[in-house]
């Protein structure tokens, strides 16, 4: 997942931060390009941490009109949990295999369409290693 993630950076031209997390949020694979942000990692960390914990996209906390966290919605400043762990821009996406979040990944260097596309390139890179047997969902807006 993570050098799928890396190569569609190299295509991009951008470098890049991806962290693959498990389940609780917890790192399982962190890898920054040569020349990314010292920054990357942590927010890559953040993003997948998010995804996974809360089962969605980051990017659809604000995502107007209804994001939770944007001011008035029911979940504005959850940015600010988990010690500012919480990450609610483009980037974070849950992992889902078979209807069940098993992680997430984080993506951080790019703007939002490059981070998505990085992300998307791991989440399809794990649909083909499992092959027909599972289904991993591959798309952008993701919410369990």
């Amino acid at each position: 997942m993570s050098e799928a993630a890396l190569a569609m950076a190299r295509s991009l031209g951008i470098a890049q931060t991806v962290c693959i997390v498990d389940d609780g949020g917890y790192p399982i694979v962190l890898q920054r390009m040569d020349g990314a942000r010292i920054t990357g990692p942590q927010i890559a960390w953040n993003k997948g941490f998010t995804a996974a914990g809360h089962k969605r996209s980051t990017h659809l906390f604000n995502t107007p009109p209804n994001g939770p966290a944007l001011p008035g919605n029911e979940a504005f400043g959850i940015q600010w949990s988990f010690e500012g762990r919480f990450s609610v821009f483009v980037g974070g996406f849950p992992v889902v295999v078979d209807g069940n979040v098993v992680g997430g990944v984080g993506m951080s260097g790019g703007n939002g369409e490059q981070d998505t596309a990085c992300a998307l390139a791991a989440l399809s890179a794990l649909q083909t290693l499992l092959g027909t047997g599972n289904v991993v969902t591959v798309t952008a807006d993701i919410k369990q």
